[in-house]
């Protein structure tokens, strides 16, 4: 369904380090020279992706968030949402929930809730039963 999700932030380099650190876990690596002017970074596959895309605003006005939007991230196991989560925290994150079973969204989700330097919401979800299993 999506080619990329886009992002804002105000410091691309923060970010970088942010994003670099969070998705490694999750198995997902920045696609490199992926913009040539140095506004944008993108994890993921190439076009047509699917990717997220963390970029400077074109618009020049300062990356603001939006109340009510979250990335969520898909995780193989529940030890790769525990590394997202103590990634984040440890590269400028704040923690929005920890790792742990949410079984208000059903018996096999496992997730944790952070936001990035800039705010931006983001998750990690686990539909595995177990911590080693494959989501479902």
């Amino acid at each position: 369904m999506f080619s990329y999700v886009s992002l804002g932030t105000r410091d691309l380099a923060r970010a970088v380090v942010f994003y670099d650190a969070i998705l490694a876990p999750l198995g997902h690596a920045r696609i490199e020279d992926y913009d040539p002017d140095h506004r944008s970074a993108a994890w993921g596959l190439d076009d047509p992706g699917p990717h997220l895309w963390v970029t400077q605003p074109f618009d020049g006005n300062p990356a603001t968030v939006g109340n009510g939007t979250m990335v969520s991230f898909l995780a193989r196991t529940r030890a790769a949402v525990d590394a997202f989560h103590a990634a984040a925290l440890a590269k400028g994150g704040t923690d929005e929930g920890s790792p742990g079973q949410r079984p208000e969204y059903g018996p096999r989700f496992y997730a944790a809730y952070v936001r990035d330097p800039d705010g931006n919401k983001l998750n990690a979800v686990c539909y595995g039963m177990e911590s080693g299993s494959p989501p479902i």
